[in-house]
């Protein structure tokens, strides 16, 4: 089970190192393919947190998880408004949009905190069920690309040369990978205790999918990309419908 979630870890890692490559050695990026990947993974990532992780939280808790839920949401909202101010998950994927060399490292720190939070998501969802485990990843995995896109984007925004702009980008990739390794370190804990973690990862996710993805895909210009978050729903059904088969 280590193997494979380091494995997946570096997987996530990758993806955003790669988006985060595309801008950094070409100056292009396929916008229209940026905000479809980021339509599917809304839909999918909404769809995991209300049908699967909050009653699965509530399940192992019981009502004691709508707080840590909501703590969770809180977290992130505070890294990325607050340390962070100003953040938009998907604005400064266009370099017109000037940003200051102080806000881009806000920003960068709030992004940094952002795949660390996805990383910590993938290990601690596998120790409380492989399913769920393994869906959070793919919805992990699904804006990772974009994700990794917007960050080099806000770099070069703000005036970074290219050397710079792919060690901070590749950070901020890595921070995925960082992430799975502390959720791994986590010692072997109650299920109560990780169902506590889980509540708060449901809180994450709800916030990643709802706050971060879909106001950037409801101002898109790219024509049917709040059509493709339905999509997203149901690829989920689908992806875990098979996971159940396959495993059972």
């Amino acid at each position: 089970m280590t193997t494979l979630i380091l494995t997946l870890g570096l997987v996530a890692t990758f993806a955003e190192v790669l988006g985060g490559s595309i801008i950094i050695f070409t100056r292009r990026w396929p916008q229209k393919f940026q905000d479809y990947m980021l339509a599917i993974s809304a839909g999918f990532i909404i769809a995991l947190v209300l049908t699967r992780l909050i009653p699965e939280s509530i399940n192992s808790i019981g009502e004691s998880s709508a707080v840590l839920i909501m703590l969770g949401y809180a977290t992130l909202h505070l890294f990325e408004h607050i340390f962070a101010p100003h953040f938009h998950f998907g604005e400064e994927t266009h370099t017109e949009h000037i940003v200051s060399k102080p806000a881009s490292i806000s920003i960068f720190f709030g992004l940094f905190v952002h795949a660390l939070f996805d990383g910590m998501a993938i290990s601690i969802g596998f120790k409380f069920n492989y399913v769920i485990g393994l869906l959070l990843f793919i919805g992990i995995f699904l804006h990772k690309f974009p994700e990794g896109m917007t960050v080099a984007s806000i770099l070069f925004a703000s005036g970074k040369g290219t050397k710079t702009s792919f060690l901070l980008a590749s950070l901020v990739g890595f921070a995925t990978f960082i992430g799975t390794l502390i959720g791994l370190l986590i010692p072997e804990i109650s299920s109560k205790i990780i169902g506590f973690l889980f509540a708060f990862i449901s809180g994450i996710g709800l916030y990643v999918g709802t706050t971060d993805l879909i106001p950037e895909i409801n101002n898109s210009k790219t024509k049917y990309a709040s059509l493709v978050v339905f999509l997203g729903m149901l690829l989920f059904y689908m992806t875990a419908d098979f996971i159940h088969k396959l495993i059972h």
